[in-house]
């Protein structure tokens, strides 16, 4: 009887403790309410599923005004862009927390949406590519997939940026959900050579990385504005351009905290 007892206890922890943080779903499935909430007839944004996951992880942060001004961070994982809606945007100051409001996946094909979605549609206002580049697990678990998964589960998502202006490693933390259920995080940047206090990256920057536009010259461009490649861009008739008057200004003043900090470590 005593060994009954044992196993049964046994089947019981088993079954309460979590096993690895696996894919459970596919794309397709995790899109589902992305798409739901479009009208591909009338946005230009992608509906996604035509994008095949790399070796290496993406993550996009793009600026768009919407109904209010905030920035979205996407960060690739299993097929979709896993995504937070940062009102503030990222912060390079470890002591400053960002609120982060997750959001539904995206498609991967996101990453190269710059332009506009129309008034009255879901989101609609102007998004501009504000940073770009590949991620890494920033933790301890020897899978960095399984890492990335279970970070994501847990709710204390650990990674390192490499983009065009976010380096180093971060972290995102859940904390509660809102009114409506939807979980809130809190996005901070750890302390390493990418740190800078008291600066602020978001006013340093703003243009987009992608054509070098700012958000009222997206606002006024072309309809079709997002590019899957430079050859679409090319064709299309959009030519980068470069970066706005303050952006070349303080270079050239060298009073941004971030650059300097950039050509230090350049020496």
């Amino acid at each position: 009887m005593a060994k009954k007892t044992a196993s049964a206890k046994k089947s019981t922890s088993s079954a309460q403790s979590p096993g690895p943080a696996k894919a459970t779903e596919g794309p397709e499935v995790k899109l589902a309410e992305y798409r739901k909430k479009r009208d591909f007839s009338r946005t230009q944004e992608p509906a996604g599923g035509g994008v095949r996951a790399s070796h290496k992880l993406a993550f996009v942060i793009q600026k768009h005004a919407a109904s209010h001004l905030h920035y979205d961070l996407r960060l690739e994982l299993d097929g979709v862009m896993k995504s937070w809606a940062v009102p503030k945007g990222p912060s390079l100051d470890p002591s400053v927390k960002r609120l982060a409001m997750q959001v539904e996946d995206h498609p991967i094909e996101y990453n190269s949406f710059e332009g506009t979605i129309p008034k009255g549609e879901y989101g609609g206002g102007t998004v501009m590519l504000w940073d770009r580049g590949t991620y890494s697990y920033g933790g301890a678990n020897p899978d960095p997939l399984e890492g990335l998964r279970g970070g994501h589960k847990k709710g204390d998502f650990k990674f390192v940026l490499n983009g065009k202006r976010l380096q180093g490693s971060w972290v995102l933390v859940r904390t509660r959900s809102d009114s409506s259920g939807k979980p809130q995080w809190l996005l901070i940047k750890h302390k390493d050579e990418y740190a800078v206090p008291d600066s602020n990256v978001t006013t340093e920057h703003t243009t987009s990385v992608a054509t070098g536009r700012s958000m009222e010259e997206i606002a006024g461009g072309q309809s079709r504005v997002w590019h899957s490649n430079r050859a679409e861009k090319h064709e299309t008739g959009d030519k980068e351009k470069p970066d706005s008057a303050p952006d070349r200004q303080s270079r050239k003043s060298g009073q941004s905290a971030y650059e300097r900090l950039m050509a230090r470590r350049s020496r």
